[in-house]
């Protein structure tokens, strides 16, 4: 693994390395057959892989030239989206530790499917990899508002995307999905 970027030229040197890659988005906490999945695909393409989480608390502000992102947070408790990413940075080191596999972690801001899309594209990436949502009124509501991240990156953009579910499947007898 490397680490995440920490300047605008280690950010261009790494995406230099990543061409190619396949993209996952994750969540803390989110099934680990979504990352198992992105490696799976990953390791067919003889592909790095890119661990992602976008942290939607934080906005661009503005991008230097040379694709460099500057972000403010949208509330002042920054840490959260810092301890979320070491959570997710965690579980995927855990998860690939001997895969073999060359694979790198990157926190993005702002709105996932755009953030997502800009990583795609700087590093031309070959696939990108999200897990559905989870099912609760909660999530249908936040998913109203802002759209399926997945349904949007599939709108929005060339590259393949791979839906994985994170839960059980819904039975066909079962009139309604969300159930909360």
């Amino acid at each position: 693994m490397t680490d995440q970027a920490s300047s605008s030229s280690d950010e261009s040197a790494q995406n230099a390395a990543l061409q190619k890659a396949v993209i996952v988005g994750m969540q803390p906490e989110q099934s680990s057959h979504v990352l198992e999945e992105a490696a799976r695909y990953a390791k067919l393409l003889s592909a790095p892989l890119i661990v992602v989480h976008v942290d939607v608390t934080r906005f661009v502000t503005y991008e230097d030239p040379d694709g460099y992102v500057h972000s403010a947070p949208i509330d002042l408790n920054v840490e959260a989206g810092a301890a979320e990413f070491d959570e997710v940075q965690a579980a995927a080191a855990s998860a690939l530790e001997g895969s073999g596999l060359e694979w790198t972690a990157r926190q993005l801001v702002g709105d996932p499917a755009l953030a997502i899309k800009q990583l795609a594209n700087k590093v031309d990436a070959r696939l990108i990899v999200v897990g559905t949502r989870k099912r609760g009124l909660g999530e249908s509501i936040r998913e109203f508002f802002t759209g399926s991240v997945a349904a949007r990156l599939a709108h929005r953009q060339h590259r393949s995307v791979l839906v994985v579910p994170l839960e059980e499947a819904v039975s066909d007898d079962q009139s309604e999905i969300w159930t909360e």
